[in-house]
């Protein structure tokens, strides 16, 4: 594992300063493992603070998006997720497609996908999944 990738429930977290997520975070960064910002929460988060205006949310999420760069939506990652799709699609199981990008975009770049939607990613069998918000 090269590192870990945010859903965009976690970088809420970062957000607000949670001192034990970014706690976390510190663990991950001493043991060399990256905690990256991917294209599709960088697109949500965004769009979310511009909406609401949150100015000073947003200086702070572009300098966190500075120091970490953003994992790209890569052709590797978008034939990851047209399999994935219709692999999901023939069992049912189908989740939206910002969800599927994020966790092919993990899946292509060897990285965990930190979320609090857990039992919606279980059925991406292949995808690594951690949730910090639970102690």
């Amino acid at each position: 594992m090269r590192g870990y990738t945010l859903d965009t429930n976690h970088i809420r977290e970062v957000l607000r300063i949670n001192p034990q997520y970014i706690q976390k975070h510190r663990q991950a960064r001493n043991r060399d493992l990256p905690v990256l910002v991917n294209a599709i929460s960088y697109y949500e988060t965004r769009r979310g603070l511009l909406y609401m205006n949150m100015i000073g949310k947003l200086g702070l999420f572009d300098k966190i998006v500075r120091q970490t760069g953003i994992v790209p939506l890569d052709k590797t990652a978008l034939d990851i997720a047209a399999e994935l799709h219709v692999d999901l699609r023939g069992k049912g199981q189908l989740i939206e497609d910002t969800d599927l990008l994020m966790a092919t975009i993990a899946l292509a770049h060897d990285l965990t996908l930190l979320t609090a939607n857990v039992r919606h990613f279980v059925r991406i069998e292949s995808l690594r999944i951690e949730n910090w918000l639970v102690p």
